[in-house]
């Protein structure tokens, strides 16, 4: 066991070497970045990182995932990921509740050949995810949506996982806030909660990965 805690200090030259030296974002995923901003100006920081892009798309593929579901779709970055490394009659049920920003990332989802692949459900999810079949469907699943309603999200897709099927919950580190006693909002607030909830369900195995603003990995015993 070493002294201390064995971690890297990620700066922002760290960070950019981190990025070239992962599958950096193509042509399309550049793109899908640049229309992000321009439309969605301060709210662009809710796009998930080319490294998070990197790993979905990568770890998609090694599970050899089939049946796919999104909470939380903003512009379709994720989406496009995931999407990517679904084998050809893969599928990737995606669920937001926003037409104006998912419509930013549909001409993309196209352009990468990848949108017979995504069914988009535009709906508050919880509503939607209740009205599928409580059956074990889904081998991998991205919670990125309101935090508040994050254990409600996990709950309701835990008995519609397969028995290998994997749910990742991004913004767990919450840019540091979860550990900084000053910040008390209602986001934090709920991520800690969560955070915590999983931490002692003694139903799950996980694994949180400091990537970007952090990573939960969660599976069923």
């Amino acid at each position: 066991m070493a002294d201390g805690p064995k971690h890297v200090q990620l700066t922002d030259d760290l960070h950019t070497y981190l990025v070239e030296h992962s599958t950096p974002p193509d042509e399309v995923l550049l793109g899908l970045i640049d229309a992000t901003a321009e439309h969605a100006g301060d709210f662009a920081m809710m796009q998930i990182a080319p490294e998070q892009g990197a790993f979905l798309t990568w770890f998609v593929r090694a599970m050899g995932v089939q049946h796919a579901i999104e909470i939380g779709t903003f512009t379709g970055y994720s989406a496009l990921c995931i999407a990517r490394g679904l084998p050809d009659d893969g599928q990737l049920i995606c669920l937001d509740v926003s037409d104006e920003w998912t419509s930013v990332g549909r001409p993309f989802w196209e352009q990468a050949g990848v949108a017979d692949k995504i069914d988009l459900r535009l709906g508050p999810a919880l509503a939607s995810v209740a009205a599928m079949p409580e059956l074990p469907t889904f081998d991998f699943a991205f919670i990125d949506a309101d935090k508040p309603n994050y254990a409600a999200y996990l709950e309701a897709l835990l008995p519609r996982l397969t028995d290998r099927g994997v749910v990742a919950v991004d913004n767990v580190l919450w840019s540091g806030a979860v550990v900084d006693p000053d910040v008390d909002d209602e986001n934090t607030r709920a991520i800690r909660a969560f955070n915590d909830a999983v931490a002692v369900d003694d139903r799950l195995d996980i694994a949180m990965l400091p990537l970007s603003d952090g990573v939960t990995l969660i599976s069923r015993r």
